[in-house]
């Protein structure tokens, strides 16, 4: 009889234990979008686990890989943090070579030395706002006595070497501001804007009303006709890292509200070199040669010149103020230049492919199988990228135990009443992240679907994830 009573007690508590997780819900929700027609010919992944125990509490698909898109992001911080630490700065140094004459003559070089900064010149922070950084070099530049400088001014972009752009992205992305490529010195986040105007009918030709800043090295063909009432923004920039020529293609739609669209830099290095060559040209700061990079001297078959003496330093702002911004807006060249910095801090060379095998075998140390993170790239732009939920779930849940977890949670932008980082290109819908319930149950929670066709996908993603609720 007393047996009889355990095993009883031992089913309630079995009982209240599960009844407690919303299976059942989730279940249903699942089914339902797997039966949407948008679903027809995709596939599918849920992971739930309890946030506290780690214990999978529903699980569909959970072991096949996916294109990601920005989901990746947060495998990414979570592994900068563990390696570079949630304080972690950049530094970036003004430096010059030769020597100074009595008038004041520079005799040598400005040389600006990158280690790999995303946040240079970016207007996300107070202290690195493009005219913050330029007058603090001005004024490092005066300080020394300098009024002069017969030479040039140097970006120094050795770092991350001249493969800017990970192997696995695609055309239509390289050249516009979401696919900008990395480099050892970014410079203002690697963008710059073109303002357009669509034409007078559906077919005309969009004109180009501006460029900012001004680009007088770089030549804009434009090849943009205007889209009819309420298409929107179909424009593309084609701009190869390096290059010199951009082309504009597709559509500006008529009675658009936005102003233009942004391009990536193609050469960050030489624009941060040319900015402050010009705001030195506009102080009578005058420099005899054109700004150059270590990239084009070698291409030259020059060498960088020795440095004489630093002049200034500026650091960037900590990782978890990067991390931030990384996540909540989804600023995929962090993670590109955070993948090489990895890479950088592991002594090994920074390369996107370094970078993605240091995060691999991190998390593989950590007991996820390395067969189930097949990383590519930085950001998940690379459709190539796949990932398990059952991986990105299990790296979520080992977050939380790290001292580094509140900053790496504040990082999750609110989607859906719940702290998830989204994730889209092409026929890829994904969000992952935690939530707690009103009576304090806390879970998380990865879905993902590929290859699903039509639009508004996101909405019965989250009435999957409503089944929480």
């Amino acid at each position: 009889m007393k047996i009889f009573k355990i095993q009883l007690l031992l089913l309630f508590f079995t009982c209240q234990c599960f009844a407690q997780f919303p299976v059942a819900k989730l279940e249903q929700a699942y089914q339902n979008l797997i039966n949407d027609e948008q679903a027809k010919y995709a596939i599918t992944s849920l992971c739930v686990l309890d946030a506290k125990t780690g214990k999978v509490i529903f699980a569909k698909n959970e072991n096949i890989g996916l294109a990601t898109a920005s989901t990746l992001k947060i495998i990414t911080s979570a592994t900068a943090f563990s390696i570079l630490g949630k304080d972690f700065k950049y530094q970036t140094t003004l430096a010059y070579s030769g020597k100074i004459t009595a008038d004041g003559t520079l005799l040598g070089d400005l040389i600006i030395i990158g280690s790999g900064d995303p946040t240079l010149g970016s207007w996300r922070y107070e202290q690195t706002k493009e005219n913050v950084i330029l007058t603090g070099w001005v004024n490092a530049i005066k300080t020394a006595g300098i009024k002069k400088i017969e030479g040039a001014i140097i970006g120094d972009d050795r770092l991350f070497g001249t493969q800017s752009m990970p192997e696995g992205w695609i055309w239509q992305d390289m050249g516009n501001y979401y696919g900008a490529g990395t480099s050892a010195l970014a410079w203002r986040e690697n963008q710059f804007d073109i303002q357009l105007k669509p034409g007078g009918s559906t077919g005309a030709e969009a004109s180009v009303q501006k460029v900012v800043p001004a680009m007088p090295y770089l030549k804009v063909i434009n090849e943009l006709k205007t889209g009819s009432t309420g298409s929107g923004d179909n424009a593309y920039g084609f701009l190869p890292p390096y290059s010199e020529i951009a082309y504009l293609r597709g559509t500006w739609g008529m009675g658009i509200s936005k102003a233009g669209i942004s391009l990536a830099l193609p050469d960050p290095a030489y624009d941060a070199a040319y900015r402050l060559r010009d705001t030195l040209s506009r102080l009578a700061i005058s420099a005899s040669k054109e700004a150059t990079t270590a990239r084009r001297l070698h291409l030259e078959g020059k060498v960088l010149p020795a440095i004489t003496q630093k002049l200034a330093t500026i650091s960037s702002p900590d990782l978890s103020e990067i991390v931030y911004w990384f996540n909540k807006k989804s600023v995929n060249l962090y993670g590109e230049q955070l993948l090489k910095t990895i890479a950088w801090k592991l002594d090994k060379t920074p390369s996107t492919r370094n970078g993605a095998s240091a995060i691999i075998n991190f998390w593989a140390a950590k007991g996820i199988d390395k067969n189930a993170l097949n990383i590519l790239d930085g950001s998940g732009l690379s459709p190539g990228t796949r990932v398990t939920t059952s991986a990105m779930a299990s790296i979520l849940f080992q977050a939380q135990k790290e001292d580094w977890f509140a900053a790496y949670y504040n990082s999750f932008p609110e989607n859906n009443g719940m702290k998830l980082k989204s994730g889209s290109i092409n026929d890829v819908s994904a969000y992952a992240g935690y939530y707690t319930d009103n009576k304090g149950n806390k879970y998380i929670a990865v879905i993902n679907i590929n290859n699903y066709n039509g639009s508004g996908i996101s909405k019965k993603l989250f009435k999957v994830l409503d089944a929480l609720k």
